[in-house]
């Protein structure tokens, strides 16, 4: 398999076949990252795009200063931190309000699952939708840092080049992110502390009322055995330090892949490049 690197220099020279591979190499890990940034899958598609265009049409000014990763996630990073407000960003989600919000929409009432719909697919939604959430109640700077150093595991030195700024100024926007993130956890979330009221079982009924989740139309759970052994996994991540928990239940969220038709629409831009 020829490196990624390698491709990079293939494609600069116009290899529009070494061009789709580049591409393929780094959506998932865009439309992932852009995902957590903007909570809803349509608004992370639209912002993938717009990132994949900006990658291809400007990979002539990648040098190799830093690896190529860390050059595309440069690029995302300044894309999703000047974009238009998601839906969900208009919100204007805070922890307080978050706070206040679970508090009120706990119920004990019986879940009617829709014919050939998991029960588990239900719970998995609203793990994700709410933990994903979380993220938002930061501002778009320590959420970015959370997500790149917490979730993505990005050394702090890298993950400053990302950003652009120094690796102390990073750490220290990291910890306030990290404090912020841990501590709402363990005030509220079930899943990190036993002892909180909130679980996500206790959270479907009110989920749907409110139009938040569609039964019809989940937005993040698809893999129904995954969703099942999440228990497993659970006991698992209740088993680390309190300060841990938090951030191994976001990587215990699944894998995601960019949307097959923002896939068709990126190849036939490579293809009209190459016109």
């Amino acid at each position: 398999m020829v490196p990624l690197e390698e491709q990079v220099k293939q494609a600069q020279n116009g290899d529009r076949a070494a061009l789709e591979q580049v591409v393929r190499a780094t959506q998932d890990r865009i439309y992932g990252l852009a995902l957590r940034m903007l909570w809803h899958p349509e608004d992370a598609k639209d912002a993938t795009q717009e990132i994949l265009i900006r990658v291809i049409t400007h990979l002539g000014s990648f040098r190799g200063e830093s690896s190529f990763t860390t050059w595309v996630y440069r690029v995302a990073a300044n894309t999703l931190l000047t974009i238009r407000k998601s839906r969900m960003e208009e919100a204007g989600l805070t922890f307080r309000a978050f706070e206040q919000d679970l508090d009120e929409g706990v119920s004990d009432a019986q879940v009617a699952v829709s014919p050939g719909l998991d029960e588990a697919l239900l719970l998995e939604e609203v793990k994700i939708g709410c933990t994903q959430a979380m993220l938002l109640c930061l501002d778009r700077p320590h959420r970015l840092a959370y997500i790149l150093g917490e979730i993505l595991e990005l050394e702090s030195r890298e993950a400053a080049k990302v950003i652009g700024i120094s690796p102390a100024a990073f750490r220290k926007r990291l910890s306030r992110a990290r404090a912020e993130v841990v501590s709402f956890m363990q005030r509220k979330c079930g899943l990190v502390n036993m002892r909180n009221a909130c679980r996500c079982r206790r959270r479907v009924s009110q989920a749907i009322k409110l139009g938040r989740i569609n039964p019809e139309h989940l937005l993040f759970a698809s893999d129904a055995q995954k969703a099942r052994n999440f228990p497993e996994v659970l006991s698992k991540i209740r088993q680390l330090e309190g300060g841990q928990r938090a951030v191994a239940l976001y990587r215990s969220h699944p894998d995601v892949t960019v949307p097959e038709d923002l896939v068709t629409m990126v190849k036939s831009l490579i293809n009209q490049l190459g016109t």
